[in-house]
């Protein structure tokens, strides 16, 4: 038991959650726990008020019940008292952090790696971006920040080539480059790891 379980606002949430949860497969609904769990815990809420509106901002335990038993499969449905009782519309349940740092570690490489290796790095920012845009802890305007920062990288490399810039490059320009690539997709990797937290 850790010091977000310790309080009984969070304590009572997640019994609730676990309750409602029961027809999902045991690492499936320990995974979900883990993921509300950290999301409280990365909102640093301490008083009661604060913890009050972080679980507000999750769900009732229902919904997000509900929401995780609709994603599982198609055998386990959702009760048709969930729905009668006019729950809210469920906001999806925090993503894994392991997804979330996956997207983030390959945008932030796909850069450096696009310079040393076209396929690889194409490979990897294609795979970051599908992941980005499939994964729901981000905003439209948090995706194409992201998005925007993964590209640069191979937006400016076409440019140059485009313009023939290939032959004039000194070592100035290389460094520039290389600097270029590594910051701005570290930097687009790092605002969607701060955005997850919100």
């Amino acid at each position: 038991m850790n010091a977000t379980d310790q309080h009984p606002l969070v304590a009572a949430y997640l019994d609730a959650v676990a309750r409602e949860t029961a027809a999902l497969p045991a690492e499936r609904r320990a995974e979900l726990l883990a993921d509300l769990r950290e999301h409280i815990e990365v909102s640093g809420a301490g008083d009661d008020d604060q913890v009050r509106a972080v679980l507000a901002e999750l769900g009732e335990p229902r919904t997000v019940a509900a929401s995780a038993l609709a994603e599982e499969t198609p055998a386990i449905t959702v009760t048709a008292s969930a729905v009668a009782e006019g729950s809210p519309a469920a906001p999806p349940a925090p993503a894994s952090s392991g997804r979330t740092k996956l997207t983030a570690a390959l945008l932030a490489v796909s850069g450096v790696l696009l310079l040393f290796s076209s396929p690889l790095g194409t490979i990897g920012m294609i795979a970051g971006l599908v992941l980005l845009w499939g994964a729901p802890q981000w905003t439209t305007r948090d995706k194409t920040v992201g998005t925007a920062a993964a590209v640069a990288v191979p937006v400016l490399a076409f440019l140059g080539a485009l313009l023939g810039a290939s032959s004039r490059i000194g070592i100035m320009e290389l460094l520039l480059i290389l600097v270029f690539s590594l910051v701005v997709p570290v930097f687009g990797a790092v605002f969607l790891l701060r955005a997850a937290r919100r």
